[in-house]
This record gives structure tokens, sequence and C-alpha cells, in this order.
């Protein structure tokens, strides 16, 4: 029986062997970002980095830390807005990335007259509807089959935080203590601290308080924990030496 995840570094153009590409019966196949689909079945790297294959999920892509963020489908991002025209935003979603396009009725019961009224600079939370190399990426703050926001939206207050995309995939996994190996946060809450937080597959983790002192001890903790990629042990130390100085 295969193990749940597997690990292989891989070069951009790299050949992938085809016993390491998931194949559950009854789930599609999930490509996640650095992979590129070659019709019928070839699977190519764009980016060098770890080829993570879980056969659990039947998905599969590369964990990387370049600067560069490649949008993909359903990735959750958080973007800036950078202007509006008629009937879309324009978001800003990384240095290396085209504006992506955010239709205006693409958040939950928007109308004409109810849709946000969003200015140059806010922030809002998004999934990523289309991804293509020859077309800007496409965004939206609602499920498509609820109707509801599912915690998309504009993200109103808060500080904006820049981390490394290893680190943004680690704290997007569903269960990021256990297979991300990311305790800073639960650490955080333990400790008595209020706080929310968003993160985005770009590179990007905003964090909301009423205390500005906890929003700039969450940032500094996690983009600590980020840089000297500490293990769940130094975490947990990292985080009462933070508390301690802020009490």
């Amino acid at each position: 029986m295969a193990q749940q995840t597997e690990r292989i570094f891989v070069l951009p153009g790299d050949q992938i062997n085809p016993s390491v590409i998931p194949s559950h019966p009854k789930r599609p196949l999930k490509l996640g970002p650095g992979l590129r689909h070659i019709p019928p079945s070839e699977l190519l790297p764009t980016v060098a980095g770890q080829l993570v294959t879980d056969y659990k999920k039947n998905s599969i892509w590369v964990e990387y830390n370049g600067g560069r963020y490649i949008p993909a489908v359903g990735d959750l991002v958080i973007g800036t807005v950078a202007r509006s025209v008629v009937d879309y935003y324009y978001v800003t979603l990384s240095d290396y990335t085209s504006n992506a396009a955010l239709p205006q009725l693409a958040f939950e019961m928007a109308t004409k007259k109810t849709r946000p009224q969003l200015n140059p600079g806010a922030l809002v939370y998004a999934r990523v509807t289309l991804a293509n190399r020859h077309m800007d990426p496409e965004l939206e703050c609602v499920s498509a089959t609820s109707g509801k926001a599912e915690g998309l939206g504009p993200l109103n207050g808060g500080m904006l935080y820049d981390i490394s995309l290893g680190m943004a995939r680690r704290l997007l996994m569903r269960k990021s203590v256990e297979e991300g190996k990311v305790v800073v946060l639960e650490e955080l809450g333990s400790a008595g601290l209020a706080f929310e937080t968003a993160v985005g597959r770009n590179g990007k983790m905003w964090v909301n308080s009423e205390s500005t002192k906890t929003v700039l001890l969450v940032g500094r903790a996690v983009q600590e924990t980020d840089e000297k990629n500490l293990d769940a042990e130094q975490q947990k130390k990292l985080v009462r030496k933070l508390v301690k100085e802020m009490s």
C-alpha cells in the first residue's frame, strides 16, 4: 500500500515517473502549483522544488519557496485592489504577476446597488478561478456552489505581512500543526492572545486584532518562524519569549 505522501526533488522540465502520480479510482487528480499538464497525460515541473504527492487526496504539486507566485485554480490569495473599471476590480497578487480581474458582483449577495465599494489599496481575500499563462488570472470572493462568502471578501483593518510561499502552503494545510509542523499560531492563541488571520497562497498573511501590539507580535512570530525555519519546540520558545516581552 502506498504511503500517504511522497516527496521528490525536481527541476523545471524534469520527466515525472508515472508511478508517483496518484490515480484514485473515484477522485479526479488535483494539480497544484508548479506543474503543467501536457495532454494527454504528461506532467512537467515549471519550478525547482519538492514534488509532493498526496495519495489520500489524489493531489500532486511542487513545494517551493521562490519569490515568484504562479496562480493556480483554487488557490486562496490575498490581493490589493489596484484600480477599478465598470464591472471589475483589478487586483495585485504579487510583484511578478499580472493584475487579476475580480468581478464586482463576485461577492456574497452582491448586486449593482449593494456591491462593495473598494478603493485602491483595499485588501481582499479571494479564490483563483482562472489561471492560464495566456490570460490574466481571475478571482471570486464567493463560493460558486453555495453562493456564500465562506470567509472570502474584503479584509478590513489589520496588517499585511509577507511570508514565503512554502510557509503559506503549510499554514493553509487542513492540519497545519500535524502536517505543516506550524504550531506558532496555536501557541499564540493558547497564550491568551485574541486575533484573526487570513493566509494567501501568494505569500501573504493578514492579521487583525483589537490590540495593535497583538497584531505586531503575531506577524513577527510567524515571519521569524518562517525565516529561521524553526521546529515545533523552537516555535513554542519563541512565543513564550515574545509574549513575555509584550507583557
